[in-house]
């Protein structure tokens, strides 16, 4: 039986049976925060679980998409263990138990119009206290007693040890299916898990029933499939064989089963696999959290090719591969093979070009620990190499451990912890109560949301939390901490979508509450704030108000979003997909896939785009409609986003249609217009674009069109002239800098450009934007510093020239000349000479330029370079250093006389002093002291 036809048979059964057939969730349930990846199929389940949603079924089936990493040192390495695999489940909440989970099991297994395997290959076990359990596979299934096996709370409990060890919360015993396959081996494919206790402390007596008792069963897809394929591992079986076959071509091995290329191929096979099923859905490869998974499953498929040999990118020639055999239940796939291949291929590149070194530090890093009879690797040099090299710390230890080497991970996340950077694996599922929200959940399940018709309502105030506490009341005024005030219905958006939430007012009888922020949590809307008068009491009627000017910015920045993602696509291509999004009132973020930063013509050309849908004036409109209708519609979908069924699509005339939750416009012509303020890198493949509407668009444009007039004043310019200007002036900078250097005569002032010829008419406004963008690149500024930077810079050549022109008034500056009027002592020539309006760099220049030009000299310079400041610089050659002579010590004894001090190395210091009157003075004490250290 193929794996597609169990997946299609195992779902077809369970609807047979009254289930409800859920989609999969996604891979990353942002909204769970106990999890990184889902990894079971109950996880989409658990507020259904808990009682805190409204229940529109009570039974369902999923084949859910999974990702775990707790045994990933087994992957490969045994038949049945993966990162990324599929499970099938069915789940009652509060429907039926133990008897119906079981039978059902049982029929699916061992009915000939179902699986159809043979009774005799079937084993079962079941808690060891579990006689009702024990009872229905005896008596109703007809199981042997010596087919049934009792475990204790570690094998047949979810969680596992929890009686004993907790924690507490939801769980129940287990029962377990076990299939005897041709090859010895006894195989779990099916767990049955009965929740029907709530455990409270430690025992005994801490098991407290359930008054509702839930199902949660799994049978894993790919174990199930190579029981009836008879293969005798995972990778044998129909969907993984193909890939593994792949991956021996593209790295040239041929595939044995038991040798250690075979275990290699194996993992590289499911590593590619599972990041191929997550950059699909926008997980990248990164630092942290999830992207960190990712970047740790992806090297350690590289490490796997480069000690078969590669040192090339291979791993990305794999997701063809990969999608052909995974697209019959997922074919979204095939939308984005290329962009998964780009990024996996980028990743490799990234790691091979450390790979060598990091191995060769690996390799001396053990010999070390030999030499110094150690054990344990240090999590510092575990971190270092991670940091240096990009060698994932689980590789490492893996590493250590085939020597039999401990891993230090406390030093490592400290290190680490030091560097600011912390890395994870997934967490562990925990269920249980939260705090008094969840206790609402239960309660009322949802809040109405009515904020797309209207921004005011009636409503009860049904529920208040203060202190992280309900309370039926509360009056003190401007309390420190937010006060949560949940209603029956309300025209406020919780955040959510990348929305923010909405803040105004909720009033009644007897109070005033002002509301800072809107959350959403599940079904639940919690207005956050505090109040500025009365009493809060629950039961009052209330009227809640939105402040409308904010929603309607966030509105016009919302529908911008949706323009924006439109005109990326257009200039980009399909692949520029959102990745992540804020929207705030006239200002938004706006994250999205791409490999290299966005050209200025490019991002020009959107903005020119987006502007051009604005004032089309073109309708908006939202309408809820069954997901697959708006699939065939061709809305655009967000991979790794999961909708509800049936969902509200945003339609923006016939150029765009989303998926999404959010308050929009009625026509796009509200949102005034669009300004992008920013393009910046993100991370690997991830782009921001940062923009604003509306009011703020506007004053941004008033803004950069002064910026440009201002800097256009200063130069003398056209509006359009200013790039160039701006060069020219920083090239002038540069000049005067290097002759002030030198010490050569000024060149004649550059003449600036000249202004635009009259009957041009007036620059567009994207020629101003594009200029102004132009000049702070020239300058490397913040556009709207451009004008304030100009002036520095004129000032700063105004003040260059006047040094030079001191420095031409002073006489000659050559070294040659220098040395001519030097004084000789013995075999050196002392230069003691004051150079008026010099600055420390040129007098550095000159001294090094008399020491090449003479064997042995001493030097030392001094300038007036202000009415209160004198500079003193000077320098030996070489063979007075030898001697033991010190520019240090000569200008530390000199630079008093001027009323300063300094000091620095023997061959060259420098000093400062604040009486210039002093000048000839000190330039005796200079000559004297020299004579001195010469003998």
């Amino acid at each position: 039986m193929k794996t597609d036809e169990l997946r299609e048979r195992y779902l077809a059964f369970f609807q047979s049976k009254g289930h409800s057939c859920q989609r999969s969730d996604v891979l990353v349930p942002t909204w769970d925060p106990s999890v990184l990846f889902t990894p079971a199929g109950m996880n989409q389940f658990k507020d259904h679980f808990l009682g805190k949603v409204k229940l529109t079924f009570t039974r369902a089936t999923t084949c859910q998409k999974c990702l775990r990493t707790g045994d990933i040192d087994n992957v490969g390495r045994t038949a049945y263990h993966h990162t990324f695999f599929e499970m099938l489940g069915n789940f009652s909440f509060g429907d039926y138990f133990k008897r119906e989970a079981i039978n059902w099991a049982w029929e699916f297994l061992t009915s000939k119009q179902w699986l159809g395997i043979a009774p005799e290959r079937l084993t079962v076990s079941v808690y060891k206290d579990d006689d009702e359990a024990a009872g229905i596979w005896l008596q109703d299934v007809g199981v042997r007693p010596d087919r049934i096996e009792r475990m204790d709370e570690h094998d047949n409990f979810w969680p596992a040890g929890a009686p004993s060890q907790g924690p507490d919360g939801v769980c129940g015993p287990c029962s377990e299916i076990f299939y005897h396959d041709d090859f010895g081996d006894s195989v779990e494919i099916w767990n049955l898990v009965f929740t029907q206790f709530n455990r409270v402390g430690d025992p005994p007596d801490n098991l407290r029933p359930l008054p509702s008792k839930n199902i949660d069963t799994g049978m894993g897809l790919e174990r199930a499939a190579a029981c009836m394929q008879g293969v005798p591992t995972n990778f044998h079986i129909d969907i993984l064989k193909p890939i593994v076959e792949a991956a021996a071509d593209v790295c040239g091995a041929a595939y044995e089963y038991r040798s250690d290329i075979g275990r290699r191929l194996r993992r590289i096979t499911d590593h590619v696999r599972a990041c191929t099923m997550a950059i699909h859905e926008n997980v990248y490869p990164g630092p942290q959290k999830e992207k960190y998974v990712i970047r740790r499953l992806l090297r350690r498929a590289v490490l796997d090719g480069h000690q078969l040999g590669l040192r090339e990118p291979f791993l990305y020639k794999l997701v063809p591969a990969v999608v052909d055999m995974m697209k019959t239940p997922y074919p979204e796939l095939a939308e984005t093979t290329q962009r998964v291949a780009d990024v996996i291929k980028n990743e490799e590149a990234n790691f091979l070009g450390t790979i060598d070194a990091g191995l060769a530090k690996t390799e001396t890093i053990f010999a070390d620990m030999a030499r110094a009879n150690r054990t344990a690797v240090s999590g510092a040099e575990a971190a270092d190499l991670y940091q240096t090299y990009g060698v994932p710390p689980e590789v490492f230890e893996t590493m250590a451990a085939e020597r039999n080497l401990a891993f230090d991970w406390e030093g490592y996340r400290r290190a680490m912890t030091e560097h600011g950077d912390t890395s994870r694996g997934a967490v562990q599922i925990v269920m249980g109560d939260r705090g008094p929200v969840d206790a609402i959940k239960r309660a009322l399940h949802e809040t109405p949301f009515l904020g797309y018709e209207t921004t005011e309502a009636e409503a009860e105030l049904k529920f208040i939390v203060a202190q992280n506490r309900l309370c039926d009341h509360v009056h003190e005024v401007g309390h420190e901490s937010p006060v949560i005030l949940v209603l029956d219905r309300s025209p406020f958006y919780g955040e959510s979508g990348g929305q923010v939430g909405d803040s105004g007012e909720i009033v009644g009888p007897s109070f005033r509450f002002r509301v800072t922020d809107t959350h959403k949590d599940g079904g639940l809307l919690l207005h956050l704030g505090q109040l500025v008068e009365g009493e809060l009491r629950t039961g009052l009627k209330v009227t809640a108000r939105v402040e409308t000017t904010r929603r309607q910015g966030i509105r016009r920045a919302h529908s911008a979003t949706h323009i924006l993602h439109y005109a990326l696509q257009k200039n980009l291509g399909s692949h520029a997909r959102q990745q992540g999004s804020k929207v705030d009132d006239d200002w938004l973020r706006f994250d999205f896939t791409n490999m290299s930063a966005v050209a200025a013509d490019q991002l020009a050309a959107i903005e020119r785009d987006a502007n051009q849908r604005v004032a089309a004036a073109e309708p908006v409109v939202a309408q809820t409609v069954p997901l697959a209708d708006a699939r065939a519609a061709g809305a655009m979908m967000l991979f790794g986003e999961k909708y509800p069924d049936p969902v509200r699509m945003v339609c923006m005339g016939e150029f765009s249609r989303e998926l999404c939750g959010g308050t929009h416009l009625t026509n796009t012509h509200d949102v005034g217009a669009l300004e992008i303020v920013s393009e910046e890198n993100v991370s690997a493949g991830v782009r921001r674009i940062v923009a604003l509407t509306g009011d703020k668009a506007q004053q941004h444009t008033d803004q950069t069109r002064a910026a440009l007039q201002a800097a256009a004043d200063q130069l003398g310019v056209g509006l359009l002239q200013v790039p160039a200007a701006a060069r020219e002036l920083t090239q002038t900078v540069r000049e005067l800098k290097k002759q002030l250097a030198a010490g050569t005569k000024p060149a004649e002032p550059t003449a600036a450009p000249k202004a635009a010829p009259a009957g041009g008419g007036k620059p567009e406004y994207p020629q101003i934007k594009a200029a102004l963008r132009d000049a702070a690149r020239t300058l490397n500024i913040a556009p709207f510093d451009v004008p304030e930077r100009l002036t520095a810079l004129l000032v700063e050549v105004d003040g260059l020239r006047k040094q030079l022109s001191q420095l031409t008034q002073s006489g000659g500056l050559s070294a040659a000349g220098l040395l001519d009027a030097a004084e000789t002592i013995g075999s050196t020539k002392v230069v003691v000479a004051e150079i008026p309006g010099a600055n420390p760099g040129l007098l550095r220049q000159l001294i090094d330029q008399l020491r090449k030009k003479a064997d042995s000299t001493a030097i030392l310079f001094m300038a007036a370079t202000g009415e209160d400041k004198v500079l003193l610089v000077a320098g030996l050659s070489r063979d007075l250093v030898q001697r033991g002579l010190s520019a240090g010590n000569w200008v530390r004894d000199v630079a008093p006389v001027v009323g300063g001090g300094g000091g620095g190395k023997p061959d060259m210091a420098q000093a400062g002093g604040k009486h210039p009157e002093k000048l000839p003075e000190a330039l005796d004490t200079a000559r004297i002291r020299i004579r001195e250290m010469l003998g």
